[in-house]
C-alpha cells in the first residue's frame, strides 16, 4: 500500500478520479473521487470507498442501499493521477436504480437518448427506515465536523453533551404526553424528534449506527424478560 500511495499524484484538493468498471462485462459503472483515506479504506476492506465533495466526507459505496462494490483489481493510469477499479457490483451502481450511471447516449443528430437498465426502485430503497436513518445520521456527523453558520445541530454540539442530554429528556417527556393523548400524528412527530436527538447523542459519543445494529442483533431472539435487562447481557 505504501508503494502505491507514494506513486499516486493527488490534485490540489487531495483527490483523484476513480473510474469504476464492471469486472464481469467491462461496462463503466460510475466515476467518483477518492482521497487518501478513501483509498486506504478501499484497500483495507476490499469494498470501494469514495470522498464526497458535497458532503465533505468519506463514504462507502452501498452504505445506504446495500449495493456494495467488491474490488477485483485496481489499476493506475500512466500519470498515476487516476484509477481504474474493476469491481463485482451488487445490484446496481447508480442511485437512479440503473445498473450504470452512464445510461444517456448522444445521438448523431444531437438528441439525447436513454438506455436505462433499471435494477431497483429508488423510492423503495432510499425511502426505507434504514436508508433515511443513514442519511440523517450522515448529515448529523457532518455538522459535528464542520457546521455552517446558524446550524441547529451544530449549535447542539457546540453547547456540549449536557445540552444534548437535556434535549433528549425534553423530547422523551413530550413523547410520553403525546402517547397519553393517543393522537397518532402527535406520537409520530414526537418519536421522530426523539430519534433525531438520539442520533445527535450517538454522534457526540462517537458511536455508529452499525454498532447500534450489532447490539440489537445480539439481543435479537432472546426471551422478552431478558431483552434489554442487565441480566440478559
Amino acid at each position: 500500500m505504501d508503494e502505491l500511495l507514494a506513486k499516486l499524484t493527488f490534485d490540489a484538493q487531495g483527490l483523484l478520479p476513480a473510474v469504476i468498471q464492471d469486472d464481469a462485462n467491462g461496462d463503466v459503472l460510475m466515476v467518483a473521487y477518492m482521497n487518501r483515506e478513501a483509498l486506504e479504506k478501499t484497500l483495507a476492506s476490499g469494498l470501494t470507498h469514495f470522498y464526497s465533495r458535497s458532503r465533505r466526507r468519506v463514504w462507502q459505496k452501498g452504505e445506504t442501499s446495500g449495493h456494495i462494490q467488491r474490488v477485483r483489481s485496481l489499476h493506475l493510469d500512466c500519470d498515476a493521477d487516476a484509477l481504474l477499479i474493476r469491481v463485482e457490483q451488487v445490484v446496481a451502481a447508480c442511485h437512479t436504480g440503473n445498473r450504470s450511471c452512464f445510461f444517456t447516449r448522444l445521438e448523431p443528430g444531437g438528441a439525447l437518448a436513454e438506455e436505462r437498465q433499471p435494477r431497483f426502485d429508488p423510492a423503495v430503497t432510499y425511502g426505507s427506515l434504514a436508508a433515511v436513518l443513514q442519511r440523517v445520521f450522515a448529515t448529523v456527523r457532518e455538522r459535528k465536523a464542520a457546521a455552517p453558520p446558524g446550524s441547529y445541530v451544530g449549535g447542539l454540539f457546540a453547547a456540549g453533551r449536557e445540552r444534548i442530554l437535556k434535549k433528549i429528556g425534553e423530547e422523551a417527556t413530550e413523547l410520553l404526553l403525546a402517547a397519553q393523548g393517543g393522537e397518532r400524528e402527535a406520537i409520530r412527530y414526537e418519536v421522530a424528534d426523539l430519534w433525531f436527538h438520539t442520533l445527535v447523542l450517538l454522534a457526540e459519543c462517537d458511536l455508529t449506527l452499525e454498532e447500534l445494529a450489532a447490539e440489537l442483533a445480539r439481543r435479537e431472539g432472546k426471551r422478552k424478560p431478558d431483552y434489554g435487562s442487565p441480566e440478559g447481557r
